[in-house]
């Protein structure tokens, strides 16, 4: 199929390479002339496992390329996928002007039928609203049809994500739309086992931020019973195994720690509890603020963990942030628990130094005031305390004895589980876990 892709972020840029490996002729389409640029020399403006491996094939069999001229997108393409951000508005719900944006350079140069398939999170409606725009402002009209197809990617993991999901969700208003994209999806449903689950729109525009609200249910929940765990004396992690052997629960996102950040958790959580008080849920509304206040309240225990670990007090103190990406793999620090807590002990007055292995740069476009070190051991030169705040597997491999050759203090403060307490105390440490004893 001839495919476009709108949008040329994590989702876009992501989506249009493994839309051309399976097999479509695809065009990616962005405003941005240098992402645009980056893109056709076959590498990603951001750090994603793989990504760059499958832009190059791709852009080298020439079924993929990257332009900004929509008028050629709209004569090129068949199927149109809306990949651009969604991201929150001042009152949490989905900012849609990228959406709308999208439409008003798209649709009026689409001269001939063509389905329009959107794959960012949204609110519920969002596709039915996206269908009246484009028919009126496309000179082909009512011939332009609108499907749903959410996106679940994971940053680190988008390229699997793509290539072999665990299910592909499509919300459609015809069989006709249904047809074409399960013809356009046939290369993936029939290589592996990949349920394909068709619904009507509304309900496939729900299904992204219902999944991210119950995940970050799951975290906070295990955040909560870490806190009891340590109130008692019981041992969180092993607790959790026991636990999650239940088929009815499972292990995955059950582990206590610093909580959930970057640019979907957060984001959906918020819509999700937004579209429950304007529907009048309240008591959900209210079970889901319990959810994101418990998350938050995490990075002010970690503050309060560091401030006792110090005696009490953090000015003049010197501490080592291992960690600024929200979770390890990738460099995006949006909405980063560490890197909000190393601002937090900034503005408590100590001094902070920090080292993440993909997330510096952007570490520190989005907080200047702090200090940025080029590995774990110089961040660590003379600091009072470490803390561990991305579970990066460099930081569980460092060894202790080095390290504390570096160091003021051999106190340690390991938020993400990554840190082996008894090898690190057998090397002198004084180890803090959140709610738990690494």
């Amino acid at each position: 199929m001839k495919i476009t892709v709108i949008g040329s972020g994590h989702l876009g840029a992501t989506h249009a390479a493994g839309m051309a490996d399976i097999g479509h002729e695809v065009i990616g389409v962005d405003i941005d002339q240098a992402k645009i640029e980056t893109l056709n020399a076959g590498r990603g403006w951001f750090h994603e496992p793989e990504l760059d491996v499958l832009l190059a094939r791709n852009i080298g069999t020439g079924r993929l390329r990257f332009t900004t001229d929509f008028a050629a997108a709209a004569d090129f393409g068949d199927v149109h996928f809306l990949a651009v951000g969604t991201p929150s508005g001042p009152d949490g719900t989905y900012d849609l002007a990228q959406i709308t944006g999208a439409i008003e350079l798209l649709a009026p140069h689409l001269n001939r039928p063509c389905l329009i398939v959107g794959k960012s999170t949204v609110t519920p409606g969002t596709a039915s609203m996206v269908e009246t725009l484009a028919r009126k402002l496309a000179p082909a009209g009512d011939s332009v049809e609108v499907a749903w197809n959410p996106e679940f990617l994971r940053e680190g993991t988008a390229v699997a994500d793509t290539l072999t999901p665990d299910r592909i969700v499509l919300g459609v208003a015809s069989t006709e739309a249904e047809k074409t994209l399960r013809l356009l999806y046939e290369p993936i449903t029939s290589s592996h086992d990949c349920p394909l689950v068709v619904t009507d729109r509304i309900t496939a525009e729900m299904v992204k931020a219902t999944a991210n609200a119950y995940l970050a249910t799951r975290i906070s929940f295990v955040n909560a019973v870490a806190e009891m765990c340590a109130a008692v004396g019981a041992n969180v992690a092993e607790l959790a195994d026991a636990i999650g052997h239940d088929a009815r629960i499972g292990h995955h996102y059950f582990h206590p720690g610093l909580g959930f950040g970057g640019g979907c958790l957060p984001k959906d959580l918020h819509a999700f509890t937004r579209q429950a008080e304007r529907s009048g849920v309240t008591a959900a509304a209210g079970f889901l603020r319990g959810v994101d206040a418990l998350n938050l309240h995490m990075r002010s225990r970690a503050v309060e963990v560091a401030a006792t670990a110090l005696g009490g007090d953090l000015a003049g103190r010197r501490i080592a942030m291992w960690g600024a990406a929200f979770k390890p793999g990738i460099d995006d620090v949006r909405d980063s628990p560490a890197l909000d807590v190393a601002v937090r002990l900034h503005d408590a007055g100590a001094t902070v130094t920090v080292y993440d292995p993909q997330g510096l740069a952007m570490a520190r476009q989005a907080a200047p005031q702090l200090t940025y070190s080029a590995s774990a051991t110089e961040a660590a030169t003379d600091a009072e305390l470490i803390v561990v705040g991305t579970g990066w597997p460099e930081f569980g491999a460092l060894d202790p004895y080095a390290i504390a050759n570096s160091v003021a203090a051999r106190n340690l403060l390991d938020t993400r589980g990554v840190i082996s307490g008894q090898r690190w105390r057998a090397a002198g440490w004084t180890v803090h876990g959140l709610g738990y004893q690494s």
